[in-house]
């Protein structure tokens, strides 16, 4: 049975001081406390290693923090969905296209933008240095355009702050290194590196004097054009790139949130990074990092070792008012470490007012950076493990049975229940029921009309409950639009777990918020339905639809030489299975939530224009929903393994043995499938038992109306789809179908 938590903690943001209290989360959980961590993009970018990152020095993954399988193991609820206001009196954080989140303690890490985006021409020609991902992923374009312009680009950084110097030395060892020479010019309307000493700032112009970097101090730029930077004062300069470093500037989600700001429009906070609320009744809000504003402590600058150095701090406050305990106040370095990359593998540094430069002080930069990242960097690019974390065995975490529709009775048990029954009463208005297993049933009105009808549903396949509600859904009416026919009415079925009233109502509000999400767009309307509460979240529909005028499309009406279809990608199984151990990458996850929320409406469609027969793809896997159609067709297939769409990440999870729980069942069909000996024990193969939650159609389509139907999938937006096989006669060894390399030989 679930314990219901005694508070809700949400951490909104994944930046430097939010990673920390996670990982310090992952060690020592506090009792009773749910932590939700909200991120509008799975990865956080550490701001340090970006300069690196444009030099050529690391990858971009090496200077990212994925923040999803931290979270997971920390045991942490994890939203991707960007915050776009606090609201402290209601205590709820509002969300881009869901409903608020509510909290009884919230933290907000969020970082800032840059300062001057209103300046004429900005927006359109100037390369902003953050949000830092945009940068990161639009940095390389625009280092290959000049590239391939060729000559000798002028490239204008605005802004003399550490990091518009760190980025012009290593814009210009990048393109050097690529045969190009450029004319880079640190453009300032103050001293160049302004927070440091006096003889950082002279051996940082001297640097730049040494490597043809040009330097201009005290200069306000009033617009950018596509080719100039201008002044004021008429001054016209060339700029064939405008890197926009300017000071830090508000993120939206805190100017649009009512909370106390300094003259900037940054959270005001006290030394606890508790924000400053006027009411104490609304008190129970803390912020770190760029978008606070330590306004007792003004020597603090937006710089990421500040944010870094209040992560320990902000993790024992929020332990601290979660269980009524003083608050502790933080002591802000006022003389820090400063090291600037030069690019080239050398570096400045700069402390207790002294200046040096040498390639031992890049050799020590480049030792702190990845000392820290090794710290909360759970998976490698290609989703193995760092090995710098216990595994969730080794944390006590319990392997739990996976949600959706990995969570169905197997086939056989189901076969063999059902063929225990009596013969149902004679009924002449079922058109399609028991006695032809299908996705939907088929009714017919007292009128002639033919309703299809069916009912679905499935335990949590996450902790999300908006998630849930909204996949429940797509999931649902997709057995009506296998069939070809239009849902029409939904009646819903949620099981709550038992917890106290309040956050019941919420769990409740959060599903039929994610099932409004899910139907309405679609023209289906929820008109009902039942609640109970009990040991685990359930989310289940009844949808009832309009058949097409032709009837329902049937699930074995093939033809030798048809061709199989699928019109979305495999995978969710896995990668679910995954993301419930830590071991997948928030972009994986990412990737299959918008899978699974896309509904079959387009596949439908061109199903009941081009196909003769049509099912989903669901619990079953690929292996068991193709059997289905052809057992009921009396035929056999020849499948094209090298030929199935996957979804990101799944090969790489198969071949590291992550599964579904369900996955064994479902691979009890293998003894009637055909193997390519190359493919027999090849573990990519395991995708066809994979267990699919809201997966796409499986198509039979006559060879002649392939291209139409393949055109036509991928213009309404079903870009997976893909010719995945032929459709032959029964086969003399007995086996339902074969698999096959269609590239071999």
């Amino acid at each position: 049975m679930n314990v219901s938590p005694r508070a809700d903690l949400v951490l909104v943001g994944g930046g430097h001081a939010h990673v920390q209290v996670i990982r310090r989360w992952m060690m020592d959980p506090l009792p009773d406390v749910r932590l939700t961590v909200v991120l509008d993009r799975p990865e956080a970018l550490y701001s340090g290693m970006v300069p690196g990152v444009v030099a050529g020095d690391y990858e971009i993954g090496q200077a990212e923090i994925d923040v999803v399988p931290l979270s997971r193991l920390a045991r942490a609820r994890v939203v991707l969905s960007a915050a776009t206001r606090i609201v402290p009196a209601t205590r709820s954080i509002e969300l881009v296209d869901r409903p608020p989140l509510r909290y009884d303690v919230a933290s907000l890490d969020v970082g800032s933008t840059v300062r001057g985006g209103e300046l004429p021409g900005v927006r359109e020609y100037a390369l902003p240095t953050r949000p830092i991902r945009d940068f990161v992923e639009r940095i390389d374009n625009a280092i290959a355009r000049l590239q391939a312009a060729g000559g000798r680009p002028h490239i204008a950084v605005v802004g003399g702050g550490a990091a518009g110097v760190e980025l012009a030395f290593t814009l210009d060892t990048r393109l050097r290194s690529a045969g190009v020479e450029p004319a880079v010019e640190i453009i300032t309307d103050g001293p160049i590196v302004p927070d440091s000493s006096a003889r950082l700032r002279r051996a940082t112009e001297n640097a730049a004097r040494a490597r043809g970097i040009g330097v201009l101090q005290g200069a306000r730029v009033s617009a950018v054009d596509a080719k100039n930077i201008c002044l004021e004062g008429d001054d016209t300069r060339p700029a064939d790139l405008v890197i926009w470093a300017t000071g830090a500037a508000p993120p939206s989600v805190i100017e649009h949130s009512p909370l106390p700001k300094d003259e900037a429009g940054f959270v005001r906070v006290a030394p606890s990074f508790e924000i400053e609320m006027e009411s104490e009744g609304e008190s129970r809000l803390f912020a770190a990092g760029d978008c606070a504003s330590l306004t007792r402590h003004p020597w603090v600058t937006k710089a990421g070792v500040h944010a870094v150095r209040a992560g320990p701090t902000l993790d024992a406050n929020l332990r601290a008012i979660l269980t009524d305990r003083p608050l502790r106040r933080h002591r802000s370095q006022r003389d820090f470490l400063a090291l600037l990359n030069l690019g080239g593998g050398r570096a400045i540094g700069g402390k207790w007012g002294m200046a040096f430069s040498a390639g031992a002080v890049w050799r020590l930069k480049d030792w702190i950076d990845r000392r820290f990242m090794a710290r909360f960097q759970v998976l490698e690019a290609d989703g193995t493990s760092t090995g710098e974390f216990p595994t969730p065995e080794e944390m006590g975490m319990e392997e739990m049975p996976c949600g959706g529709c990995a969570a169905k009775v197997g086939a056989s048990p189901l076969s063999r229940a059902l063929a225990r029954l009596e013969p149902a009463p004679p009924d002449d208005r079922v058109v399609v029921g028991l006695d032809v297993p299908d996705d939907a049933a088929a009714l017919r009105t007292p009128a002639g009309d033919v309703v299809l009808s069916t009912v679905d549903g499935f335990r949590a396949f996450t902790d999300d409950p908006w998630w849930v509600g909204r996949v429940a859904a797509i999931n649902a009416v997709s057995d009506v639009q296998a069939k070809g026919g239009i849902p029409r009415h939904a009646l819903a079925l949620v099981t709550v777990p038992e917890e106290e009233e309040a956050r019941a109502e919420e769990t409740l509000f959060q599903v039929l918020s994610g099932l409004r999400a899910a139907l309405d767009p679609l023209g289906v309307s929820l008109v009902g339905g039942h609640t109970t509460q009990g040991p685990e979240l359930f989310v289940g529909l009844s949808v009832t639809g309009d058949a097409p005028a032709g009837g329902p499309l049937p699930l074995g009406a093939l033809e030798p030489g048809d061709v199989l279809v699928l019109t979305a990608a495999l995978g969710t199984g896995v990668v679910l299975a995954a993301d419930m151990q830590g071991r997948a990458r928030g972009a994986w996850l990412q990737a299959v939530l918008t899978h699974m929320a896309r509904s079959n409406s387009n596949a439908a469609e061109v199903a009941t224009r081009l196909a003769r027969s049509a099912t989903d793809v669901s619990g079953f896997g690929l292996a068991g929903h193709l059997g289905e159609m052809l057992e009921a067709a009396g035929m056999s297939a020849e499948l094209f393994f090298d030929a199935l769409p996957l979804l990101p990440g799944v090969r790489v999870l198969l071949e590291a043995g992550v599964r579904s729980t369900f996955h064994d069942q479902n691979a009890e069909g293998r003894r009637g499938i055909a193997w390519d000996a190359s493919l027999r024990d090849r573990p990519t193969v395991e995708v066809l038992f994979d267990p699919q939650t809201s997966g796409g159609l499986l198509l039979a389509v006559p060879r002649a109306a392939l291209a139409e139907a393949l055109s036509a999938l991928h213009a309404g937006g079903d870009m997976a789809a893909a010719e995945i096989g032929t459709v032959e006669s029964i086969r003399d060894d007995g086996a339902r179908f074969a698999v096959v390399e269609r590239g071999a030989g």
